[in-house]
């Protein structure tokens, strides 16, 4: 669902210099949360979009929401205002984290021309997956807030609602899927994401329709599979990409994703990075969301 901002709500919005933000540790404080809500919630139908924003992510049918606020981004640039703006919207959702503490509490996703096509950063095909996928607490739900698309035109974002596609499969691929056979990623220097889980299967809700989907297409280089389950997992991705929805993220876009109901990519960026300046080149920007305890689970 793509999510306008109301004219009067974006005017108020731009004259609210929300304070600088602290951290608990990797996560964003509580002092500073509340700071956001009451400041916020003192804004023009705020509380009504915030409302919308959350029911898009987590009620019937939804799991993933754009938030367009290219005017604002317009009207402030997109420093440290903007970004705070950015996270109270989030911090309606979530409590905003990093799990990695060598990163600042929202991080870069540049486009380096000689990097591994396949990762966030590189300029190929990025195919589905959820973060941090060998852990055993994933981020309930990852964000991304474009500063600038791809200028020539690539990398449009593709979403896929993974248990619609888990759905499609047959009783006997569900069956190979929820095994503990599969491995993906290092895991070394995180925070607030569990301990590492590995292998890992798949299908790891209480029951079907809940719970993580864990899968990256990477996965099937890495792990040691058996013919049949290697199959399956090909299976998924099939189906992954069968229901795809794919959309161009404008300047100014916040994407949060739902990470226990759908999975997300990216296609390859447009041929002739290496000419564009590196200054000049697609940016985005992620932060990690985990759903309070006492909300219970973000599906």
């Amino acid at each position: 669902m793509f999510i306008d901002i109301p004219r009067e709500l974006e005017a108020a919005l731009i004259d609210l210099p929300l304070p600088a933000w602290d951290l608990d540790g990797s996560f964003l404080a509580t002092s500073t949360m509340k700071r956001y809500q009451t400041e916020l919630a003192a804004t023009p139908r705020f509380e009504e979009t915030a409302a919308t924003l959350r029911q898009a992510l987590t009620g019937d049918g939804g799991g993933y929401a754009v938030l367009r606020l290219g005017n604002l981004a317009k009207a402030l640039g997109t420093g440290d205002r903007f970004r705070r703006l950015a996270t109270g919207f989030a911090a309606e959702v979530a409590v905003p984290f990093s799990p990695f503490p060598r990163w600042p509490l929202w991080k870069d996703i540049g486009v380096k021309v000689d990097k591994d096509p396949g990762k966030s950063s590189g300029i190929g095909y990025n195919a589905f997956h959820m973060d941090l996928v060998n852990a055993t607490l994933p981020p309930d739900y990852t964000t991304l807030l474009c500063v600038r698309p791809d200028p020539l035109g690539g990398g449009p974002s593709i979403l896929s609602d993974a248990h619609a596609a888990v759905a499609r499969l047959s009783e006997d691929c569900r069956a190979l899927l929820a095994e503990s056979a599969y491995h993906y990623g290092t895991f070394f220097d995180l925070f607030g994401v569990g301990d590492e889980y590995k292998p890992f299967p798949v299908l790891d809700g209480p029951k079907p329709g809940e719970g993580f989907v864990r899968f990256t297409a990477k996965m099937l280089a890495r792990s040691e599979l058996s013919q049949a389950q290697a199959e399956a997992a090909r299976e998924l991705a099939e189906e992954l990409v069968r229901g795809q929805v794919s959309f161009m993220l404008q300047p100014g876009d916040y994407l949060i994703v739902n990470q226990r109901r759908f999975l997300h990519g990216r296609e390859a960026l447009h041929s002739g990075q290496e000419t564009v300046p590196a200054a000049d080149r697609r940016l985005l920007l992620q932060l990690f969301l985990r759903a309070p305890i006492d909300a219970g689970p973000a599906a």
